[in-house]
C-alpha cells in the first residue's frame, strides 16, 4: 500500500518491488529515445514549419502532459502492466480494450527493428566503419543481433535493464547537451559554417505555420514524445506501484520538453531552417551532417548520443509490448502460453521473445521492400499512438465519472485534461488520415491500393487486430464476459495527484 492506495498487484507474478522511482524515471525517458527521435524528426518538422519548430515542440508536450495524467491516475486504481489495455477494459468494455492493448502491442512490433538499425549504424559512423553502416548485410545482421541480446537483457531481469539504461542515459543527455552547447556558443560568436540565425522567444509560437504544415509537425511531435508509458508498464515491479510508475511518466513527459526545445533551438539557430529544410530527407543523418559541422573531429559525440539512445530504445520498447501481451494473455484475451512467466526472473520471457521474434521478422521483410517502406511503417505508427493515447485519455474521464465533480482537482486533472489530451490526439488521428491517404505525402511516393502506403499499413495492423479479436472471442469467450467496472473512493480521495 502506498499513501493510503491499496496494491492491485496480483500476488504471484512479475518481480515485485524490483526497481524503485529515478528507475522508471530514467526507462521513461530512454523509452522515447529522446536523441533519436530529435535527430529522426528535426530535419522534417524545420520543414514544415520552420522556425517555429521549437514551438511545434511545446504544443506537442500539451496532450502528452494530459494523458500522462490520465496514466498516473488510472495507475492508482488498477497496478497492471497491461496499462491501456487493463484500463480501457474495466472503463469501456472487452472490445475496446483488446484494440488499445493490440495497438500497444503493434508499436513495440513496428519500431524495435528500425531503432536497432539506427543504433547500429551511428556506432559504426562513430568509430569510422562507414562502409560498414553502408553495407545492407552487415548492418541488418548486426541489427537483429543487437535486437537478441537486448531481449535477452530483459528476460534476465528488471534491475539488469534498469543499470543499463542508467548508465545509457547519462551518455545520451551528456552528448546532446555538449553538442547544444558548442552550437550556441558558436551561433552568437559568429563562427558557425551554415546559415546560423540568432534565437527569438517568437519560435515558440507553433501556429506560425498554420495549415496542414502544422498538423504534420504536430504528428511527428507526438511521435518523439512517445514512449514515457514504459515507466508505467512496469508497475508491477516498482516499489510504490500505486503513485510512483504515474509520477515517472508525468516527469518523464516535463524532462523531454526542457530537453527537446533546447536542442531544437540549438539545431535551428545554428543551421538555420534553410539548410534543415534542405536535409530534410536525409532522415536522422541531418544530425550527423550537423554533429561534423558543429563539432568538427568531435562529431563523434553526438553520433554516440544518437546511437545510444537508439540502443537503449530498443530495449525499452520490448517492454511495453511485452507486458502488454503478458496481461492480456493472462486474461485469456491471448493464447495462454504468453503469460508464462520465467521462474528465476520472474519476468515475461515468453511474450518478450515473441515481441522481439515478430520485430525481426517485420524489420527484415519491410527492408526487403526498401529502406522507405520502412520509413512508412514509422510513419504508420504515429497512428497508432494516437489512437492508444486518445482511447487511454477517455476511458480516465470515463471511468472515474462519478468523482469528477467531487473537486476542482477531479474535475480538470482525471476529467477534463485527459479528455481535452483525447481530443487533440483524436484531431490530429482524423487529420493525418486525411494527409495520409495521398500517396505523395509518404516517403516512398507511391501508391498502395490508391492510399499512402503508412495509412495501408496502418489499416492492414487494424483489420488484422479485428479478425485475430473475433478469433479470439469464438475460441475463448472468458474475457469477452468481463464488464466495466465502478472505482473504489479509496483510490481517488487524499492524493492530489503528482
Amino acid at each position: 500500500m502506498a499513501d493510503g492506495i491499496p496494491d492491485t498487484r496480483p500476488p504471484d507474478g512479475l518481480k515485485a518491488d524490483a526497481i524503485g522511482f529515478v528507475d522508471a524515471l530514467v526507462i521513461g525517458l530512454n523509452s522515447t529515445s529522446p536523441a533519436y527521435s530529435l535527430a529522426a524528426a528535426i530535419g522534417p518538422v524545420v520543414a514544415l514549419v520552420g522556425v517555429h519548430a521549437p514551438g511545434v515542440m511545446v504544443a506537442s508536450f500539451v496532450p502528452m502532459l494530459l494523458i500522462a495524467s490520465a496514466f498516473y491516475h488510472l495507475n492508482k486504481v488498477d497496478q497492471d502492466c497491461g496499462t491501456t489495455f487493463s484500463w480501457v477494459t474495466r472503463a469501456m468494455g472487452p472490445w475496446a480494450g483488446w484494440l488499445g492493448g493490440w495497438a500497444v502491442a503493434m508499436t513495440g512490433v513496428l519500431v524495435v527493428g528500425s531503432l536497432a538499425d539506427v543504433a547500429v549504424t551511428f556506432a559504426l559512423l562513430a568509430v569510422g566503419l562507414d562502409s560498414w553502416a553502408t553495407d545492407d548485410v552487415v548492418r541488418q545482421s548486426l541489427t537483429v543481433l543487437l535486437i537478441l541480446v537486448m531481449t535477452a537483457l530483459c528476460v534476465i531481469g528488471t534491475e539488469v535493464s534498469a543499470r543499463v539504461q542508467n548508465a545509457l542515459i547519462l551518455a545520451q543527455v551528456a552528448c546532446l547537451l555538449a553538442f547544444a552547447v558548442v552550437a550556441l556558443r558558436r551561433v552568437y560568436a559568429g563562427t558557425g559554417t551554415l546559415g546560423s540565425v540568432d534565437p527569438s522567444f517568437g519560435w515558440l509560437n507553433p501556429f506560425g505555420a498554420g495549415g496542414a504544415e502544422l498538423t504534420a509537425g504536430l504528428l511527428l511531435g507526438v511521435f518523439v514524445y512517445w514512449g514515457w508509458e514504459s515507466a508505467v508498464n512496469l508497475t508491477e515491479e516498482v516499489e510504490n506501484s500505486a503513485t510512483a510508475p504515474g509520477k515517472a511518466a508525468v516527469w518523464s513527459t516535463v524532462v523531454l520538453l526542457v530537453t527537446y526545445v533546447s536542442v531544437t533551438f540549438a539545431v535551428v539557430a545554428y543551421a538555420g531552417p534553410g539548410y534543415l529544410a534542405e536535409n530534410a530527407g536525409e532522415e536522422e543523418f541531418v544530425f550527423a551532417l550537423l554533429a561534423g559541422e558543429a563539432m568538427g573531429d568531435w562529431d563523434w559525440v553526438v553520433l554516440l548520443a544518437v546511437s545510444t539512445s537508439a540502443l537503449a530504445s530498443t530495449q525499452t520498447t520490448i517492454i511495453p509490448a511485452s507486458r502488454t501481451a503478458l496481461s492480456m494473455a493472462r486474461r485469456h484475451a491471448l493464447p495462454a502460453h504468453l503469460a508464462h512467466i520465467q521462474a528465476r526472473f520472474r519476468t515475461p520471457d515468453v511474450s518478450t521473445w515473441w515481441v522481439a521474434g515478430i520485430a525481426v521478422a517485420w524489420y527484415l521483410a519491410v527492408n526487403r521492400i526498401s529502406a522507405d517502406a520502412l520509413f512508412d511503417s514509422l510513419t504508420a505508427l504515429s497512428l497508432l499512438i494516437a489512437f492508444y493515447y486518445a482511447l487511454t485519455g477517455l476511458a480516465c474521464a470515463v471511468y472515474y465519472r462519478r468523482h469528477l465533480t467531487e473537486s476542482l482537482h477531479h474535475f480538470v486533472l482525471i476529467g477534463l485534461g485527459p479528455l481535452v489530451g483525447a481530443g487533440l490526439l483524436a484531431w490530429l488521428l482524423v487529420e493525418s488520415v486525411s494527409d495520409m491517404s495521398d500517396p505523395a505525402n509518404s516517403y516512398s511516393g507511391v501508391s498502395w491500393f490508391g492510399l499512402g502506403p503508412p495509412l495501408v499499413i496502418a489499416i492492414g495492423i487494424a483489420l488484422a487486430g479485428v479478425v485475430l479479436m473475433v478469433v479470439r472471442r469464438l475460441v475463448s469467450p472468458v474475457f469477452w464476459a468481463e464488464r466495466p467496472g465502478v472505482v473504489d473512493p479509496r483510490l481517488v480521495h487524499g492524493d492530489e495527484g503528482p
